[in-house]
């Protein structure tokens, strides 16, 4: 079991700058994927960004966000991160991290992943 909680959301203006968390707990941190998602009002929820087991692991990224974000994680805190610069209102939407404890690269479909936070709000003005 993993349970995963999310942090750093809130309301920031177009071109500003919020770090998200997630913290993990249960199963070891270091033994599973993490990726970061998104869900906007009446809209699918799409991949954001994945990185693999090991703290400087290989990462991947929707072409949306390419650039500006930044996904990274801390096996020693048990805790990943979304750095999210210059901001775009188009990026308001429930954040989600979540874990995939399969064996896969570079995997987006949110069917992967297992265990899933209760998501943090980031909305965007323009």
């Amino acid at each position: 079991q993993v349970q995963l909680v999310e942090s750093g959301g809130g309301l920031v203006q177009a071109g500003g700058s919020l770090r998200l968390s997630c913290a993990a707990s249960g199963r070891t941190f270091s033994s599973y994927a993490m990726g970061w998602f998104r869900q906007a009002p009446g809209k699918e929820r799409e991949f954001v960004a994945r990185i693999s087991r090991s703290s400087s692991g290989n990462t991947v990224y929707a072409d949306s966000v390419k650039g500006r974000f930044t996904i990274s994680r801390d096996n020693a805190k048990n805790t990943v991160y979304l750095q999210m610069n210059s901001l775009k209102p188009e990026d308001t939407a429930v954040y989600y991290c979540a874990a995939d404890t399969g064996v896969g690269h570079l995997r987006r479909n949110p069917s992967f992943y297992d265990y899933w936070g209760q998501g943090t709000q980031v909305t965007v003005s323009s």
